[in-house]
């Protein structure tokens, strides 16, 4: 095309071109923009729009790991403080004190599958500790069974019934060393499904950031590793415990409603970085506890603390975590204890319940009145009547089984535990088997209770530290004030066999379960036998004239080896709890 005016033209004319000139210039306009786009990605500037349309840039690389980002950083929900209550109001709450639990039908929760005691008499020896081969959900016989030596029990302090024990031995130790990065690691799927972690050598530096590792523990139910969660595989319970430089989530100072013999700091003892531990998966981070989250979760919903003394020293953890954020109305009363924290409807119970199961005083057969009877087939009544009113329960159990009591199977005396009258007969169960079939008894009771739609989390034996005698004989854990490391363990042969009965019954009531996704277990058994550091020891009460020190004859003073401190370790057990429910109800896991 050509564009022209002729001389003496007043007005612009139009000559047409040859096409040959659109051609070309096309082809330069093509040839331009390639390099051009060339040029433009190829630059910094180019970097720039491809991370913007295509994500992050080839050279670049996300860094998390350095990161301790809390939940709470990036949640932006609204403060509970600043929400109105939308669950249940102050006289409904009110009204649960003293509505009726009869209409609860308990009829078909409390019928559980047990062994009979003809079955009792037909099956095999057993032989217990350190490895005890029992089964319950079928049959047992215990007519040659010897007793395992109890080293390290102890039970409630509140309680007035004296508990007698004996001290044993039993050791086995393990090798390893103390951390201060975290470890590299093998993992390895075995043919059960399970992961094993098997660290790698470790190392030290002068970094006050240390960690003890802690290896595989005994072989666990199949839902164990991932704590039941179907949606998770991180295994929860292989892994370190981390120096924190942050500290507990709270004080002594700070929670009005923590049991004085816990309250180390208070009664005066003398170090404190006990506090500063938290516990870190090999494959995962579990966050810091955060209470608001926490509440958010569980918005009008309840869980409840069940079981023994050591399941108060847990409800008490999670109040005085809680506690932080809001402060709850307290709406407990002589059965059962009761905090309510309105922002979000979220209500806190504890149940006493020490075995688990039905207990009677009265006389039976040839057990005279004053001793306690275990009805080892028969739930709680009063957990069970309750049990529809919950969301989330966490059970504890277990160091009851040291005290004096008579065991009933099927409406027959079959064994007891500091009481045996008729030396000339075998007892058919002893105290370890009555525990397996005791978590059997509840757990398939939970499973299959019409009504109940809720979680039960089954935390395991929680280990105690009496090391040269039991709780009544001169055993202690003065001067402990750091996490045991690998090698420096030695394993409670009782404690293991009790983990191990515990998992045994558990498993049990999962083959019996119909929706087994209400059951989780929360092994922490091996992962707190680490930490001997965290109990009150001497320091159990304000009194400044308490004994804290040996006396001349080399026996130390009493002291409770059992309980935990608070804050302290009993804190990653709510840590714990939450990631749980986190996993049940939102169905992710730990980052």
């Amino acid at each position: 095309m050509n564009w022209g005016t002729p001389k003496d033209s007043p007005k612009m004319s139009y000559h047409p071109r040859p096409l040959s000139w659109i051609v070309v210039l096309v082809g330069a306009l093509a040839i331009f923009l390639i390099y051009a786009s060339f040029v433009l990605v190829s630059s910094p500037i180019g970097a720039t729009f491809h991370g913007y349309f295509y994500g992050i840039g080839s050279s670049e690389k996300l860094d998390v790991s350095g990161s301790p980002i809390n939940d709470a950083s990036i949640d932006n929900k609204p403060s509970l403080d600043s929400q109105s209550s939308t669950g249940t109001s102050d006289s409904n709450i009110e009204k649960t004190d003293t509505t009726s639990n009869s209409e609860v039908d308990n009829s078909k929760s409390s019928s559980v599958e047990l062994p009979t005691s003809e079955d009792v008499n037909k099956t095999s020896d057993v032989k217990l500790p350190p490895k005890p081969t029992t089964s319950f959900g079928d049959s047992v016989d215990t007519a040659n069974t010897s007793l395992p030596a109890q080293a390290n029990s102890q039970v409630d302090s509140t309680s007035s019934a004296t508990v007698s024990v004996e001290a044993g031995a039993g050791s086995s130790n393990l090798t390893g060393g103390i951390r201060t990065e975290e470890p590299p690691s093998t993992v390895s799927n075995d043919q059960s499904g399970g992961v094993i972690i098997a660290p790698k050598e470790t190392s030290t530096t002068s970094d006050n950031s240390t960690l003890t590792a802690v290896p595989e523990s005994v072989k666990k139910p199949d839902n164990a590793s991932n704590a039941g969660s179907v949606n998770s595989g991180c295994d929860l319970y292989h892994g370190n415990w981390v120096h924190d430089p942050l500290g507990p989530l709270y004080t002594n100072n700070t929670c009005p409603v923590l049991t004085q013999m816990q309250n180390c700091q208070g009664n005066g003892r003398p170090d404190k970085d006990y506090e500063n531990w938290r516990w870190k998966p090999f494959q995962c981070d579990i966050p810091r506890f955060d209470p608001r989250k926490f509440l958010e979760l569980m918005r009008g919903k309840t869980l409840a603390f069940i079981g023994d003394s050591v399941a108060r020293n847990q409800m008490e953890s999670m109040l005085c975590i809680l506690w932080q954020v809001e402060v709850p109305k307290n709406r407990g009363n002589r059965n059962m204890q009761r905090y309510y924290f309105r922002s979000a409807s979220v209500m806190i119970v504890r149940i006493w319940s020490s075995w688990l199961v039905k207990v009677t005083s009265e006389p039976f057969d040839y057990a005279p009145a004053g001793v306690d009877k275990l009805h080892l087939d028969a739930p709680d009544p009063k957990l069970m009547e309750n049990i529809p009113n919950f969301d989330v329960v966490v059970l504890s159990s277990g160091h009851w089984f040291a005290k004096k009591s008579v065991y009933i199977l099927n409406n027959e005396i079959v064994g007891g535990q500091l009481w045996w009258p008729d030396k000339s007969k075998q007892m058919k169960v002893n105290n370890i088997q009555a525990y397996a079939i005791s978590v059997e008894t509840i757990l398939t009771a939970l499973a299959t209770h019409p009504t109940y739609k809720g979680l039960a989390i089954v935390r395991s034996y929680s280990p105690d530290h009496y090391e040269g005698g039991a709780w009544n004989t001169g055993g202690s854990c003065t001067g402990k004030v750091k996490p045991l490391a690998l090698g420096e363990l030695v394993e409670n042969a009782y404690t293991n066999t009790m983990h191990e009965q515990q998992v045994t019954g558990f498993n049990r009531a999962m083959e019996k379960a119909a929706n087994k996704s209400k059951l989780r277990l929360m092994d922490i058994t091996q992962v707190f036998q680490y930490r001997h550091d965290g109990h009150p020891g001497p320091y159990r009460s304000p009194d400044p004239n308490k004994i804290t020190k040996r006396g001349p004859d080399g026996r130390p003073p009493p002291q409770d080896c059992l309980h935990w401190c608070m804050p302290g370790p009993v804190d990653t057990w709510n840590e714990l709890v939450l990631e749980i429910i986190k996993r049940e109800y939102e169905g992710g896991s730990a980052s």
